[in-house]
């Protein structure tokens, strides 16, 4: 897959193959540049864009492992066990050719992984629906939730529901050499909204675990009509504080406000 737009734009059509090495950051400036020009115009390339997004910063992470460090394991974690060979191969290419530094390569590995993570094995997938079905559109969850699975593997839980939102939280906690790991387990919130895991400190410095969005039928509502909306939202992050440094974790929306706050003791 070309890594060069002006290669893609001596080509025809094959521009539009330039949208994962964007994606990616892989472009020089100039080759970005001509791209954005073209994106500009071009819906296809916008809806691949989004679709990819998130491709980059997962990549890197796992290039950045040295290949001898639990890459089975990581490679069985991008999907609901699609197959442990093909994980584990595609992981360790991963880390082969970031070493190598070869555009092309790495591109196609992208893609590969992508057919992973997309594919009918994977975690999340698309469903056909109405747009006011409660949320059997996108986004429907068909087979296993990684984030889900840890937080029950995970004893140390701290639990509140807050009694003017009914928002209810459970955040589980381990510790790690470089902090906590938390997941969250978040029900009866609606949507549309964005929301953050904020975990405070007993000095009162404040770090973001993770964040997310609440599509509009909304996690964990008890009595809805879907399964989807019914299901809790399980999201996992993680604080450079040690457990017994974190006085209370709290759910904000983005504009601010408090949704239920949880001591951590």
């Amino acid at each position: 897959m070309p890594g060069s737009v002006q290669g893609a734009q001596g080509s025809g059509d094959n521009i539009h193959e330039t949208v994962g090495a964007y994606a990616l950051g892989i472009l020089d400036d100039a080759e970005a540049t001509q791209f954005e020009a073209h994106l500009a115009t071009c819906e296809w390339c916008g809806q691949q864009l989004d679709e990819l997004a998130g491709m980059e910063p997962m990549l890197a992470a796992l290039a950045d492992l040295p290949a001898a460090q639990g890459t089975p394991a990581i490679g069985e974690s991008l999907a609901a066990k699609p197959s442990s060979n093909l994980s584990d191969r595609l992981v360790g290419e991963v880390v082969q050719h970031r070493a190598k530094k070869s555009r092309r390569n790495f591109f196609m590995l992208a893609a590969g992984i992508a057919a992973i993570v997309a594919g009918p094995t994977a975690v999340f997938a698309t469903t056909g629906g109405g747009d006011n079905d409660g949320g059997t559109k996108t986004g429907e969850v068909l087979a296993a939730n990684p984030a889900r699975d840890m937080f029950m593997s995970l004893d140390d839980k701290v639990q509140r529901t807050d009694a003017s939102t009914k928002v209810s939280a459970t955040v589980a906690m381990q510790e790690k050499a470089w902090g906590t790991q938390a997941v969250l387990e978040l029900k009866n919130v609606e949507g549309p909204e964005k929301c953050s895991l904020i975990a405070v400190g007993k000095n009162g410095e404040r770090e973001t675990v993770t964040s997310w969005s609440v599509p509009e039928w909304g996690y964990g509502i008890e009595g809805a009509k879907t399964e989807q909306a019914r299901n809790p939202l399980y999201v996992e992050g993680g604080a450079a504080f040690t457990p017994d440094e974190i006085e209370r974790f709290e759910v904000l929306t983005f504009s601010g406000k408090k949704l239920v706050e949880i001591a951590a003791a």
